[in-house]
């Protein structure tokens, strides 16, 4: 049955299961008392949909509180071992695995070191396939058990319909990728086992808006620092947010040559990459054969030593110009999105933390519009070096609750009886 706004019984159901099941999760453990007013469900409703989310697994009692005058109130909360997500970081040293449980408890971990940042295809499909695996035998988890894989990747993600998520990563040398094509050729997973695969940065910012520094804000700009640089977008219309190309802006014209082969990109001042290259130009000197990040946190020592030496100036000055770009960039954020809040996350904006930061935001301020640059505030975000996993976990998390807390069904053979259909849309809700 179709109501005035075109919305069926089964949509209506299937909305109130997903307001219970978002309250218990971020704000739980709550009372039936308490979800009435938090969901703005009647009571009836509440009682509905509470009982059937407990006989399908999804919620369990956790205590009791009292109540004036009557009898202890039940608490209700999300049940932890109801469902499994894996979060996948394909990042710029390694590609981290995750497993975790319904509320993002981690459950098992591997990670996979790329070679010299090796991105060939063959390579980070083969990587993500044996982690997955891992990490389930690890837990000794069932594949059938997983509400999906969720994974973070460099570049532009397209999402086909023919080819599942397509990857334009043009600064990795991914031309137009069917990595989800790939992934399930030959998967250990079962069908009903989706992928969800996205832009890292758009992963970070999830992380940060549902769990991080961006909890409460309407409008976010969390900005991904690592061997390039990128940013997720969050506002009103977009809330799940959008990955844009930020550190391929131009701040130059004529400029230094990017890895993505234009001229004059902030990732070419500002990625780690870049910003080490430039050291070793300038003479810098850091360890042989380690990666990125020890090459990182050798500048920084050279140019803030720990007991007190000579700074090496060009790491200083170098480091200076790089907060300066970055500032500069960011102003070009807060002028056209005029964000609440903007986030530093990513392997190096961590690295180089808090002593990178009051110079940053003072160069963000100082380019920026006056009145936008008053209202935003810029701090590094609070999840640490796994955010972005994390974030990839929670896109199937997200879908999840999207569908009311029901996992994606195998595909039908054929067309579902009328009758079957109009006994569903006149089941009680």
């Amino acid at each position: 049955m179709t109501g005035r706004n075109g919305r069926t019984v089964r949509d209506l159901r299937r909305a109130n299961r997903t307001a219970v099941l978002q309250r218990l999760y971020f704000d739980g453990p709550l009372s039936r008392f308490e979800l009435g007013p938090a969901t703005g469900l009647s009571s009836g409703s509440i009682s509905n949909v509470v009982a059937d989310l407990v006989a399908d697994g999804l919620v369990e009692e956790a205590g009791s509180v009292d109540s004036d005058g009557g009898r202890p109130r039940i608490l209700l909360r999300v049940a932890p071992a109801s469902g499994h997500m894996i979060g996948v970081d394909v990042g710029e040293t390694r590609v981290r695995i995750e497993l975790f449980d319904l509320t993002l408890t981690e459950l098992a971990r591997v990670e996979k070191p790329l070679e010299q940042r090796r991105y060939e295809v063959e390579g980070i499909v083969g990587h993500i396939r044996e982690g997955v695996a891992e990490v389930l035998a690890a837990a000794d988890i069932t594949p059938e058990r997983l509400l999906g894989v969720g994974i973070g990747v460099p570049g532009i993600v397209e999402h086909t319909p023919d080819r599942g998520a397509v990857v334009h990563g043009q600064t990795i040398g991914w031309d137009a990728v069917p990595l989800e094509a790939l992934l399930r050729e030959g998967s250990p997973l079962p069908a009903t086992v989706p992928y969800f695969i996205d832009n890292g940065a758009k992963t970070l910012g999830q992380a940060e808006m549902w769990f991080g520094g961006g909890r409460g804000a309407r409008n976010a700009v969390v900005v991904l620092f690592g061997s390039g640089v990128g940013a997720s977008i969050v506002t009103p219309d977009v809330e799940q947010g959008r990955a844009v190309e930020w550190g391929h802006l131009t701040v130059r014209v004529r400029g230094r040559r990017c890895r993505c082969g234009s001229l004059g990109c902030l990732e070419a001042y500002a990625g780690a990459e870049a910003l080490l290259d430039r050291w070793r130009e300038e003479g810098g000197r850091p360890p042989r054969g380690t990666d990125e990040e020890t090459a990182l946190s050798a500048m920084l020592a050279a140019a803030h030593p720990a007991d007190g030496g000579e700074p090496d100036a060009v790491a200083l000055t170098l480091l200076d110009e790089t907060a300066e770009y970055l500032g500069a960039g960011l102003s070009d954020l807060i002028n056209l999105f005029q964000p609440e809040r903007i986030l530093i996350g990513g392997w190096a904006g961590l690295e180089l933390g808090v002593r990178f930061l009051s110079a940053v935001r003072r160069h963000a301020t100082a380019y920026a519009l006056r009145h936008p640059a008053e209202k935003v505030t810029v701090e590094l975000g609070r999840l640490g070096p796994d955010a972005v996993t994390v974030g990839a976990a929670i896109l199937p998390l997200a879908d999840f609750f999207t569908r009311g807390g029901r996992r994606p069904e195998p595909l039908p053979t054929g067309p579902e009886p009328a009758w079957r259909t109009a006994l569903e849309e006149r089941a009680p809700h």
